[in-house]
């Protein structure tokens, strides 16, 4: 049984495995460390005044988030960070992604950077940047002309 540690989580041991490595018969569990950074997943949507990002990204903390906004582009970058709690041999299955991940994003519409904000709650990323003021929808109405 796994103790608990001063936060009263769970702390695993050898002890709590089973003996031996579990046998992969297939390639299901191999080391990509070699391949590109992780994408992130997004949704991307538009209010009267703003262009809204949303991303989940659970498991990473607002200081090892850096987000930029160039020109009409918008990139998130980060790490998550693997504890190594369990050896990768007593895995069976493995599809939380760990490490390095990046997401770039083409805005759709011209957006004010300097003015942009970002919060971090739940685990979701929102990151919203004001339109400019050009793109912002006018309704123009027709006069009958006699």
């Amino acid at each position: 049984m796994a103790k608990k540690n001063a936060n009263n989580e769970d702390v695993l041991n050898d002890e709590d495995f089973l003996e031996g490595e579990v046998e992969a018969s297939e390639e299901w569990l191999q080391d990509d460390s070699d391949e590109m950074e992780g994408q992130l997943a997004v949704d991307v949507y538009q209010t009267k005044d703003n262009i809204v990002i949303k991303a989940p990204i659970a498991g990473v903390k607002p200081d090892q988030i850096d987000i930029s906004v160039s020109d009409d582009m918008l990139t998130l970058r980060g790490e998550r960070v693997d504890e190594k709690e369990v050896d990768r041999e007593h895995y069976y299955v493995q599809e939380c992604y760990w490490g390095a991940f990046s997401r770039s994003i083409i805005l759709p519409v011209a957006t004010v950077a300097e003015e942009a904000k970002a919060s971090l709650k739940d685990g979701v990323l929102t990151v919203t940047i004001p339109k400019a003021a050009q793109d912002k929808v006018k309704k123009i109405s027709v006069q009958a002309m006699s």
